[in-house]
Protein backbone atom coordinates (compact mmCIF):
# COMPACT_ATOMS: atom_id res chain seq x y z
CA UNK A 1 0.00 0.00 0.00
CA UNK A 2 1.13 3.63 -0.69
CA UNK A 3 -0.02 6.71 0.82
CA UNK A 4 -0.01 9.84 0.35
CA UNK A 5 -0.63 13.41 1.96
CA UNK A 6 -0.02 17.08 1.28
CA UNK A 7 -1.88 20.14 2.15
CA UNK A 8 -2.87 24.08 0.52
CA UNK A 9 -3.75 27.10 2.21
CA UNK A 10 -6.90 28.08 1.27
CA UNK A 11 -7.46 31.28 3.67
CA UNK A 12 -9.63 34.28 1.98
CA UNK A 13 -7.82 37.53 1.95
CA UNK A 14 -9.00 39.56 5.16
CA UNK A 15 -12.45 41.51 4.40
CA UNK A 16 -14.05 38.84 2.84
CA UNK A 17 -17.65 37.89 4.40
CA UNK A 18 -17.74 35.25 6.91
CA UNK A 19 -20.86 32.84 6.52
CA UNK A 20 -23.20 31.82 8.91
CA UNK A 21 -24.76 32.49 12.61
CA UNK A 22 -28.02 34.33 10.06
CA UNK A 23 -28.74 36.54 7.20
CA UNK A 24 -27.56 39.49 5.89
CA UNK A 25 -25.13 40.43 8.76
CA UNK A 26 -22.32 42.02 6.95
CA UNK A 27 -20.26 39.97 8.94
CA UNK A 28 -16.95 41.12 6.89
CA UNK A 29 -13.53 39.39 8.76
CA UNK A 30 -10.89 41.71 10.19
CA UNK A 31 -8.20 39.31 10.97
CA UNK A 32 -6.65 35.58 10.58
CA UNK A 33 -6.74 33.95 13.90
CA UNK A 34 -5.74 30.34 12.04
CA UNK A 35 -5.31 29.58 8.44
CA UNK A 36 -7.48 27.82 6.87
CA UNK A 37 -6.56 24.63 4.37
CA UNK A 38 -7.58 21.93 1.95
CA UNK A 39 -5.51 19.16 2.97
CA UNK A 40 -5.28 15.60 1.26
CA UNK A 41 -4.77 12.34 1.56
CA UNK A 42 -4.28 9.74 -1.40
CA UNK A 43 -4.53 5.71 -1.06
CA UNK A 44 -3.22 3.36 -3.52
CA UNK A 45 -3.15 -0.27 -3.40
CA UNK A 46 -3.23 -2.88 -6.53
CA UNK A 47 -3.30 -0.12 -9.57
CA UNK A 48 -6.58 1.52 -7.46
CA UNK A 49 -6.12 5.41 -5.95
CA UNK A 50 -8.11 7.19 -3.82
CA UNK A 51 -7.91 10.87 -3.33
CA UNK A 52 -9.52 12.39 0.01
CA UNK A 53 -9.58 16.29 0.40
CA UNK A 54 -10.69 17.63 3.64
CA UNK A 55 -11.24 21.60 4.23
CA UNK A 56 -11.59 23.91 6.49
CA UNK A 57 -15.09 25.57 4.82
CA UNK A 58 -18.73 25.93 5.29
CA UNK A 59 -18.70 23.46 2.21
CA UNK A 60 -18.99 23.47 -1.53
CA UNK A 61 -21.18 23.22 -4.09
CA UNK A 62 -21.61 20.46 -6.84
CA UNK A 63 -19.86 22.27 -9.16
CA UNK A 64 -16.96 23.13 -7.37
CA UNK A 65 -16.65 19.47 -6.40
CA UNK A 66 -16.65 18.41 -10.54
CA UNK A 67 -14.19 21.58 -11.18
CA UNK A 68 -11.95 19.86 -8.51
CA UNK A 69 -12.34 16.35 -9.46
CA UNK A 70 -11.36 17.23 -13.20
CA UNK A 71 -8.51 19.00 -12.13
CA UNK A 72 -7.34 16.28 -10.25
CA UNK A 73 -8.10 13.46 -12.79
CA UNK A 74 -5.76 15.79 -15.42
CA UNK A 75 -3.15 15.85 -13.34
CA UNK A 76 -3.00 12.45 -12.27
CA UNK A 77 -4.94 10.13 -14.27
CA UNK A 78 -7.32 9.58 -10.62
CA UNK A 79 -10.82 8.93 -11.73
CA UNK A 80 -13.15 11.58 -11.13
CA UNK A 81 -15.53 8.61 -9.34
CA UNK A 82 -12.78 8.56 -6.82
CA UNK A 83 -11.57 12.08 -5.55
CA UNK A 84 -14.37 13.16 -2.32
CA UNK A 85 -14.52 16.81 -1.43
CA UNK A 86 -14.99 16.55 2.29
CA UNK A 87 -15.76 20.05 4.64
CA UNK A 88 -15.49 20.63 8.73
CA UNK A 89 -18.35 22.74 8.19
CA UNK A 90 -17.12 26.01 10.10
CA UNK A 91 -18.60 29.41 10.69
CA UNK A 92 -15.47 31.36 10.41
CA UNK A 93 -14.45 31.40 6.92
CA UNK A 94 -15.99 32.48 3.69
CA UNK A 95 -19.04 31.43 2.03
CA UNK A 96 -18.55 28.75 -0.57
CA UNK A 97 -21.70 27.39 -0.74
CA UNK A 98 -25.24 28.93 -2.73
CA UNK A 99 -27.44 30.04 0.02
CA UNK A 100 -29.38 33.44 -0.14
CA UNK A 101 -28.27 35.83 2.94
CA UNK A 102 -25.62 33.78 4.51
CA UNK A 103 -22.84 36.45 3.45
CA UNK A 104 -21.69 37.55 -0.15
CA UNK A 105 -19.89 35.38 -2.69
CA UNK A 106 -16.60 36.32 -3.11
CA UNK A 107 -16.22 36.15 -6.97
CA UNK A 108 -11.94 36.42 -6.36
CA UNK A 109 -12.08 34.08 -3.76
CA UNK A 110 -14.60 31.39 -5.84
CA UNK A 111 -12.90 31.35 -9.12
CA UNK A 112 -9.70 29.99 -7.56
CA UNK A 113 -10.69 27.44 -4.81
CA UNK A 114 -10.99 24.87 -7.01
CA UNK A 115 -7.19 24.93 -8.01
CA UNK A 116 -6.28 25.61 -4.38
CA UNK A 117 -8.27 22.35 -3.29
CA UNK A 118 -6.98 20.87 -6.38
CA UNK A 119 -3.56 21.87 -5.50
CA UNK A 120 -3.85 19.63 -2.30
CA UNK A 121 -5.05 16.33 -3.98
CA UNK A 122 -2.49 16.14 -6.70
CA UNK A 123 0.69 17.06 -4.56
CA UNK A 124 -0.72 13.93 -2.44
CA UNK A 125 -0.56 11.73 -5.64
CA UNK A 126 2.66 12.79 -6.26
CA UNK A 127 3.62 12.26 -2.61
CA UNK A 128 2.53 8.58 -2.59
CA UNK A 129 4.92 6.30 -0.77
CA UNK A 130 5.11 2.80 0.75
CA UNK A 131 3.48 3.03 4.32
CA UNK A 132 1.60 1.43 6.79
CA UNK A 133 -2.64 2.74 7.67
CA UNK A 134 -2.98 2.40 11.51
CA UNK A 135 -5.95 3.09 13.31
CA UNK A 136 -7.47 3.59 17.13
CA UNK A 137 -10.91 4.95 18.53
CA UNK A 138 -10.39 6.63 21.57
CA UNK A 139 -12.44 8.36 24.33
CA UNK A 140 -13.52 11.81 23.37
CA UNK A 141 -15.49 14.02 25.82
CA UNK A 142 -15.85 17.08 26.79
CA UNK A 143 -16.59 18.71 23.88
CA UNK A 144 -20.36 18.12 22.85
CA UNK A 145 -23.97 18.13 23.51
CA UNK A 146 -27.16 17.24 21.85
CA UNK A 147 -28.95 20.40 21.08
CA UNK A 148 -32.17 18.93 20.19
CA UNK A 149 -32.52 16.48 22.60
CA UNK A 150 -30.25 17.66 25.65
CA UNK A 151 -31.40 21.48 26.93
CA UNK A 152 -29.65 21.72 30.09
CA UNK A 153 -27.68 24.95 29.46
CA UNK A 154 -24.83 25.05 31.95
CA UNK A 155 -22.73 28.00 33.08
CA UNK A 156 -19.36 28.68 30.57
CA UNK A 157 -17.25 28.13 34.26
CA UNK A 158 -18.97 25.03 34.41
CA UNK A 159 -18.75 23.72 30.56
CA UNK A 160 -15.15 24.80 31.15
CA UNK A 161 -14.29 22.67 34.06
CA UNK A 162 -11.93 19.31 32.94
CA UNK A 163 -14.51 17.16 34.03
CA UNK A 164 -17.70 18.47 32.91
CA UNK A 165 -19.57 15.99 30.69
CA UNK A 166 -23.01 16.66 28.86
CA UNK A 167 -26.35 15.15 30.80
CA UNK A 168 -26.93 12.68 27.94
CA UNK A 169 -23.71 11.81 26.57
CA UNK A 170 -25.24 8.94 24.50
CA UNK A 171 -26.89 11.84 21.96
CA UNK A 172 -23.64 12.77 21.33
CA UNK A 173 -20.17 10.86 19.92
CA UNK A 174 -18.39 9.77 23.15
CA UNK A 175 -15.14 8.47 21.01
CA UNK A 176 -12.99 9.79 17.91
CA UNK A 177 -11.35 8.07 15.37
CA UNK A 178 -7.72 8.08 14.44
CA UNK A 179 -5.82 7.23 11.39
CA UNK A 180 -1.72 7.06 11.54
CA UNK A 181 0.09 6.82 8.27
CA UNK A 182 3.69 6.27 8.66
CA UNK A 183 6.61 5.34 6.75
CA UNK A 184 8.67 3.34 8.62
CA UNK A 185 8.88 5.32 11.94
CA UNK A 186 8.31 8.77 10.53
CA UNK A 187 4.33 10.32 10.38
CA UNK A 188 3.74 11.32 7.04
CA UNK A 189 -0.41 12.41 8.07
CA UNK A 190 -3.38 11.28 10.45
CA UNK A 191 -6.82 11.81 9.94
CA UNK A 192 -9.20 12.10 12.87
CA UNK A 193 -13.26 11.39 12.77
CA UNK A 194 -15.58 12.74 15.13
CA UNK A 195 -19.77 14.23 14.67
CA UNK A 196 -19.89 17.80 16.80
CA UNK A 197 -21.17 21.28 14.93
CA UNK A 198 -17.68 22.39 14.88
CA UNK A 199 -18.61 26.13 15.60
CA UNK A 200 -17.55 27.93 19.00
CA UNK A 201 -17.71 31.72 18.27
CA UNK A 202 -20.67 33.57 17.82
CA UNK A 203 -22.08 36.34 15.13
CA UNK A 204 -20.03 39.06 16.64
CA UNK A 205 -16.70 37.36 16.19
CA UNK A 206 -14.97 38.44 12.75
CA UNK A 207 -11.76 36.97 12.94
CA UNK A 208 -10.84 33.67 10.18
CA UNK A 209 -10.38 30.45 11.42
CA UNK A 210 -11.36 27.07 11.30
CA UNK A 211 -12.96 26.54 14.55
CA UNK A 212 -12.33 23.56 16.99
CA UNK A 213 -11.59 21.54 14.48
CA UNK A 214 -9.41 23.28 12.56
CA UNK A 215 -7.12 25.05 15.50
CA UNK A 216 -6.66 21.37 17.11
CA UNK A 217 -5.43 20.07 13.90
CA UNK A 218 -3.39 23.25 13.40
CA UNK A 219 -1.75 22.68 16.59
CA UNK A 220 -1.10 18.56 15.94
CA UNK A 221 0.37 19.65 12.61
CA UNK A 222 3.11 21.78 14.59
CA UNK A 223 3.88 19.05 17.02
CA UNK A 224 4.40 16.46 14.24
CA UNK A 225 6.65 18.66 11.29
CA UNK A 226 6.38 17.27 8.39
CA UNK A 227 2.79 16.04 8.40
CA UNK A 228 -0.65 17.02 7.18
CA UNK A 229 -4.28 15.98 9.33
CA UNK A 230 -7.33 15.55 7.83
CA UNK A 231 -10.62 16.64 10.05
CA UNK A 232 -13.33 14.20 8.78
CA UNK A 233 -16.71 15.74 9.82
CA UNK A 234 -19.20 13.08 11.40
CA UNK A 235 -22.75 13.70 12.62
CA UNK A 236 -23.13 17.18 13.14
CA UNK A 237 -27.04 17.71 12.39
CA UNK A 238 -28.05 17.65 16.06
CA UNK A 239 -25.04 18.07 17.98
CA UNK A 240 -22.99 21.34 18.80
CA UNK A 241 -19.99 22.07 21.06
CA UNK A 242 -20.52 22.77 24.66
CA UNK A 243 -19.83 26.56 24.34
CA UNK A 244 -21.38 28.42 21.35
CA UNK A 245 -23.09 32.10 20.73
CA UNK A 246 -21.12 33.25 23.95
CA UNK A 247 -20.23 36.80 23.29
CA UNK A 248 -16.85 37.18 21.43
CA UNK A 249 -14.18 36.97 24.83
CA UNK A 250 -15.64 33.97 25.96
CA UNK A 251 -15.90 32.17 22.71
CA UNK A 252 -12.31 32.64 21.64
CA UNK A 253 -11.17 31.50 25.30
CA UNK A 254 -13.58 28.38 24.49
CA UNK A 255 -12.19 28.18 21.25
CA UNK A 256 -8.84 27.34 22.52
CA UNK A 257 -10.25 25.18 25.18
CA UNK A 258 -12.68 22.76 23.28
CA UNK A 259 -9.76 22.72 20.75
CA UNK A 260 -7.16 21.79 23.18
CA UNK A 261 -9.81 19.10 24.85
CA UNK A 262 -9.90 17.40 20.98
CA UNK A 263 -6.25 17.72 20.41
CA UNK A 264 -5.64 15.82 23.40
CA UNK A 265 -8.29 13.02 22.40
CA UNK A 266 -6.36 12.88 18.88
CA UNK A 267 -2.90 12.54 20.69
CA UNK A 268 -3.85 9.25 22.68
CA UNK A 269 -5.22 8.12 19.05
CA UNK A 270 -1.40 8.29 17.52
CA UNK A 271 -0.22 6.84 20.58
CA UNK A 272 -2.62 3.64 20.55
CA UNK A 273 -2.95 3.23 16.84
CA UNK A 274 -2.48 -0.10 15.77
CA UNK A 275 -2.29 -1.32 11.94
CA UNK A 276 -5.04 -1.82 9.73
CA UNK A 277 -4.75 -5.02 7.45
CA UNK A 278 -5.85 -3.28 3.85
CA UNK A 279 -6.63 -5.94 1.63
CA UNK A 280 -8.18 -3.76 -0.83
CA UNK A 281 -8.98 -0.10 -1.59
CA UNK A 282 -12.08 0.89 -3.50
CA UNK A 283 -14.52 3.17 -4.08
CA UNK A 284 -18.67 3.99 -5.41
CA UNK A 285 -20.66 6.56 -6.30
CA UNK A 286 -24.38 6.49 -5.74
CA UNK A 287 -26.97 8.86 -6.87
CA UNK A 288 -29.89 9.52 -5.34
CA UNK A 289 -33.23 11.65 -5.64
CA UNK A 290 -34.77 11.70 -2.45
CA UNK A 291 -38.52 11.90 -1.80
CA UNK A 292 -39.91 16.08 -0.95
CA UNK A 293 -42.99 16.75 0.71
CA UNK A 294 -45.67 17.79 -1.80
CA UNK A 295 -45.43 21.22 -1.65
CA UNK A 296 -47.93 23.02 -4.31
CA UNK A 297 -47.40 26.41 -5.99
CA UNK A 298 -50.40 28.08 -4.13
CA UNK A 299 -48.75 26.39 -1.17
CA UNK A 300 -45.83 28.89 -1.33
CA UNK A 301 -47.66 31.96 -2.86
CA UNK A 302 -49.26 31.23 0.69
CA UNK A 303 -46.15 31.44 2.04
CA UNK A 304 -44.51 34.17 0.29
CA UNK A 305 -47.28 36.66 1.02
CA UNK A 306 -46.70 36.03 4.92
CA UNK A 307 -43.07 37.21 4.13
CA UNK A 308 -43.74 39.97 1.85
CA UNK A 309 -46.24 41.59 4.05
CA UNK A 310 -43.37 41.49 6.55
CA UNK A 311 -40.81 42.96 3.81
CA UNK A 312 -43.69 45.46 2.96
CA UNK A 313 -45.18 46.70 6.40
CA UNK A 314 -45.24 50.43 6.70
CA UNK A 315 -42.23 50.22 9.49
CA UNK A 316 -39.78 47.50 8.27
CA UNK A 317 -36.17 48.35 8.15
CA UNK A 318 -33.23 46.04 7.29
CA UNK A 319 -32.54 46.62 10.41
CA UNK A 320 -34.92 43.75 11.90
CA UNK A 321 -33.93 40.43 12.22
CA UNK A 322 -37.15 39.60 11.02
CA UNK A 323 -37.35 41.82 7.74
CA UNK A 324 -33.78 40.26 6.72
CA UNK A 325 -35.33 36.30 7.29
CA UNK A 326 -37.82 37.37 5.72
CA UNK A 327 -36.25 38.96 2.65
CA UNK A 328 -34.20 35.61 2.47
CA UNK A 329 -37.34 33.15 2.41
CA UNK A 330 -39.14 35.60 -0.22
CA UNK A 331 -36.01 35.49 -2.42
CA UNK A 332 -36.40 30.99 -2.01
CA UNK A 333 -39.83 30.97 -2.75
CA UNK A 334 -40.03 33.23 -5.51
CA UNK A 335 -37.29 31.01 -7.33
CA UNK A 336 -39.11 28.23 -6.37
CA UNK A 337 -42.70 29.66 -7.84
CA UNK A 338 -40.88 30.38 -11.20
CA UNK A 339 -38.70 26.60 -11.32
CA UNK A 340 -42.89 24.58 -10.97
CA UNK A 341 -44.38 27.36 -12.86
CA UNK A 342 -41.47 26.53 -15.72
CA UNK A 343 -41.72 22.97 -15.36
CA UNK A 344 -38.37 22.21 -13.79
CA UNK A 345 -37.61 19.72 -10.98
CA UNK A 346 -37.64 20.66 -7.77
CA UNK A 347 -36.05 17.57 -6.08
CA UNK A 348 -32.48 17.48 -7.89
CA UNK A 349 -30.47 14.38 -7.27
CA UNK A 350 -27.27 13.94 -5.61
CA UNK A 351 -25.05 11.56 -5.01
CA UNK A 352 -23.59 9.67 -2.16
CA UNK A 353 -19.95 8.51 -2.33
CA UNK A 354 -18.15 5.74 -0.11
CA UNK A 355 -14.31 4.27 0.32
CA UNK A 356 -13.37 1.68 1.68
CA UNK A 357 -10.35 1.13 2.73
CA UNK A 358 -9.96 -2.77 4.49
CA UNK A 359 -12.20 -3.01 7.47
CA UNK A 360 -12.79 0.60 7.15
CA UNK A 361 -16.10 2.09 5.00
CA UNK A 362 -15.73 6.02 4.73
CA UNK A 363 -19.31 7.03 3.72
CA UNK A 364 -20.05 10.66 2.65
CA UNK A 365 -23.47 12.62 2.16
CA UNK A 366 -24.05 16.46 1.32
CA UNK A 367 -25.99 17.11 5.17
CA UNK A 368 -25.65 17.70 8.31
CA UNK A 369 -26.56 14.38 9.12
CA UNK A 370 -28.51 13.30 12.74
CA UNK A 371 -26.83 10.98 15.19
CA UNK A 372 -29.75 8.81 15.45
CA UNK A 373 -29.13 8.08 11.10
CA UNK A 374 -25.60 8.14 11.61
CA UNK A 375 -26.40 4.90 14.56
CA UNK A 376 -28.75 3.15 12.09
CA UNK A 377 -25.99 3.24 9.28
CA UNK A 378 -23.33 2.03 12.02
CA UNK A 379 -25.35 -0.39 13.17
CA UNK A 380 -26.19 -1.76 9.28
CA UNK A 381 -22.61 -1.63 8.68
CA UNK A 382 -21.18 -4.09 11.34
CA UNK A 383 -18.93 -5.74 11.04
CA UNK A 384 -17.14 -3.41 9.22
CA UNK A 385 -16.45 0.30 10.70
CA UNK A 386 -18.40 2.35 8.79
CA UNK A 387 -17.35 6.74 8.88
CA UNK A 388 -20.56 8.43 8.33
CA UNK A 389 -19.34 11.73 7.08
CA UNK A 390 -21.00 15.18 5.76
CA UNK A 391 -21.00 17.52 4.06
CA UNK A 392 -19.22 15.97 1.33
CA UNK A 393 -19.13 16.96 -2.36
CA UNK A 394 -21.96 19.18 -1.97
CA UNK A 395 -23.90 21.47 1.34
CA UNK A 396 -27.78 20.35 0.90
CA UNK A 397 -28.53 21.42 4.70
CA UNK A 398 -29.87 19.11 7.04
CA UNK A 399 -30.79 15.40 7.36
CA UNK A 400 -32.90 15.36 10.21
CA UNK A 401 -34.08 12.44 12.26
CA UNK A 402 -37.39 10.86 12.45
CA UNK A 403 -38.57 12.64 15.43
CA UNK A 404 -37.39 16.27 14.51
CA UNK A 405 -38.47 15.74 11.04
CA UNK A 406 -42.22 15.07 12.44
CA UNK A 407 -41.68 17.99 14.85
CA UNK A 408 -40.57 20.32 11.86
CA UNK A 409 -39.29 23.64 12.31
CA UNK A 410 -35.30 25.09 11.21
CA UNK A 411 -33.59 21.75 10.39
CA UNK A 412 -36.33 19.75 8.28
CA UNK A 413 -38.28 22.62 6.63
CA UNK A 414 -36.91 26.12 7.26
CA UNK A 415 -33.40 25.07 5.68
CA UNK A 416 -34.68 23.16 2.98
CA UNK A 417 -36.04 26.00 1.13
CA UNK A 418 -33.50 28.80 2.31
CA UNK A 419 -31.40 26.50 -0.17
CA UNK A 420 -34.31 26.75 -2.89
CA UNK A 421 -35.69 23.40 -2.38
CA UNK A 422 -38.38 21.52 -1.14
CA UNK A 423 -37.91 19.77 2.51
CA UNK A 424 -37.19 15.94 2.35
CA UNK A 425 -40.34 13.67 2.92
CA UNK A 426 -38.26 10.96 4.59
CA UNK A 427 -34.85 11.46 4.48
CA UNK A 428 -34.19 9.43 7.78
CA UNK A 429 -35.41 5.99 6.29
CA UNK A 430 -33.77 6.29 2.72
CA UNK A 431 -30.27 7.95 3.86
CA UNK A 432 -30.39 5.22 6.07
CA UNK A 433 -31.00 2.96 3.21
CA UNK A 434 -28.73 4.41 0.86
CA UNK A 435 -25.96 4.62 2.46
CA UNK A 436 -26.52 1.20 3.61
CA UNK A 437 -26.07 -0.14 0.30
CA UNK A 438 -23.35 1.92 -0.70
CA UNK A 439 -21.68 0.58 1.84
CA UNK A 440 -22.80 -3.04 0.84
CA UNK A 441 -21.56 -2.42 -2.39
CA UNK A 442 -18.12 -1.23 -0.79
CA UNK A 443 -17.77 -4.80 0.08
Amino acid sequence: MQIGFAKNDVTPRVGVELCGFGPYLNRRSIGVRDRLWARAMAVQQDGTTVVLIGNDLIGVSGDTTARIRRLVHEATGVSPDAVMVHCTHTHSGPTTIPINGWAAADVPYLETLPQRIAAAGIQAVANLQEATLSHAEVPCEGVAVNREYDHDAQPLEEVLRDDWRPAKPELTDTTCHVLAAHAGDRLIGFASHFGCHPVVCCAETRYIHGDYAGVATNLLERENPGSAGLFLQGALGDVNTCVVHKPEPESLLALDVIASRYANAVRRGLAEAQPLAVDEVRYALRPVTFSRKPLTVDDLRARLAEQDAILQAPDATDVSPEVRMAAVYALAYRALIAAMEAGRSVAEPTELQGFRLGPLSLLGAPFEIFQAIKNDVRDAAKPATAFVMGPTNECLGYAPDRTAAARGGYAADTVPLMLGMMPYASIHDELVRELTALEDELR
